[in-house]
């Protein structure tokens, strides 16, 4: 049995993320979304950051043939070496703006300030993932093609059967 692949998904707010892992979920692989509050908080400088004992307990005993992490954070460089690709989703600015305008799923994003601090990071943080990133996907594409190419590229297969005695799916 080969060792299991854990792939992060990162990049800005808008880019896809989370209806990447949602996607992946629905196809059967174990997906996690880190940006959710479960297993990220706002340190005490306000930076959004993992919770790294949780992060940490995932990837040690998570045994999953494929395991997709989603997320952006301050302190997500900590973990690159526990994982076996680093995929950076990203879009041009006018369709991350429209995204973070028309979503129901979360709400950041949606004031002016918000708005402001992702076109920051988009300027200067969007280019260091880009520097550590194994892949970089454009998500102007439908979110099929997204994911596609993704498991491509990990050799993951397009569907996995679950089995009800095996963890599966998006883990808040």
């Amino acid at each position: 049995m080969t060792a299991p692949k854990r792939v992060l998904l990162t990049g800005m707010s808008g880019t896809g993320k989370s209806s990447a892992v949602l996607e992946l979920a629905r196809r059967g692989h174990r997906a996690v979304d880190l940006d959710h509050p479960d297993w990220s908080e706002r340190a005490p400088d306000g930076d959004w950051v993992w919770r790294e004992e949780r992060v940490r307990e995932l990837l040690d005993t998570d045994a999953s043939p494929y395991l997709f992490l989603s997320g952006c954070a301050e302190n997500q460089v900590r973990f690159y070496d526990r994982l076996d690709a680093i995929v950076l989703l990203s879009a041009p600015t006018d369709l991350l703006l429209h995204r973070l305008a028309t979503r129901t799923n979360n709400d950041y994003g949606k004031r002016p300030e918000e708005v402001a601090d992702v076109l920051g990071y988009v300027e200067t943080v969007e280019p260091r993932l880009r520097r550590g990133a194994h892949l970089e996907i454009d998500t102007s594409a439908s979110l099929g093609s997204v994911v596609e190419r993704l498991l491509g590229f990990v050799g993951a297969p397009r569907y996995v059967r679950v089995d009800a005695a095996a963890p599966a799916g998006s883990v808040p």
